[in-house]
């Protein structure tokens, strides 16, 4: 059974999406797939058909590289993928991280059905070298410890293997 609001978390390739659209899978359809990528190259446009791809039918995509306060407005599962693309989506474009976080947090607490977001753990590498980057390592750490806080379930991913946080 999925939790009200379940965060999956987990470093690059440690299977976090499959799992994440696993629990949601196991909810009556129709879902929705709030897609914060953004395919602007070959090989991204190639990651985003691949993640389509091995997705069973009754999914609903909704794209939503800024804002999730209409793809969140719904009363059918949804899962998240993902909010570190969507962190760092809000960093380049220079949006103000709190004030975005505030709405998702606001959006959240609005929803009814069952919620999974999934976000990377940037915090268990070492420290980066610029500016920027450790800026983003320190945003996503807060905001995974936020949404944590928040969750009714957290899971973490190694190997594609989950272990239950909390």
């Amino acid at each position: 059974m999925v939790a009200h609001l379940t965060l999956v978390l987990g470093g690059a390739r440690s299977g976090k999406s499959f799992h994440a659209e696993a629990l949601v899978t196991a909810l009556p359809p129709p879902w929705v797939y709030v897609a914060t990528a953004e395919a602007l190259d070959d090989e991204m446009r190639e990651r985003v058909e691949k993640h389509r791809a091995r997705r069973a039918a009754g999914w609903q995509t909704v794209e939503a590289p800024l804002d999730f306060r209409g793809a969140l407005a719904t009363d059918r599962p949804v899962l998240v993928d993902c909010l570190t693309l969507w962190l760092t989506n809000i960093l380049l474009a220079e949006h103000d991280i709190a004030a975005a976080t505030a709405v998702l947090e606001t959006a959240l607490e609005a929803r009814t059905a069952p919620t999974v977001l999934v976000a990377n753990e940037v915090g268990l590498g070492i420290v980066p070298e610029n500016a920027l980057a450790r800026k983003f390592r320190d945003a996503a750490g807060r905001l995974n410890q936020r949404l944590a806080a928040r969750a009714d379930s957290v899971l973490f991913l190694v190997a594609g293997l989950p272990m239950r946080v909390k």
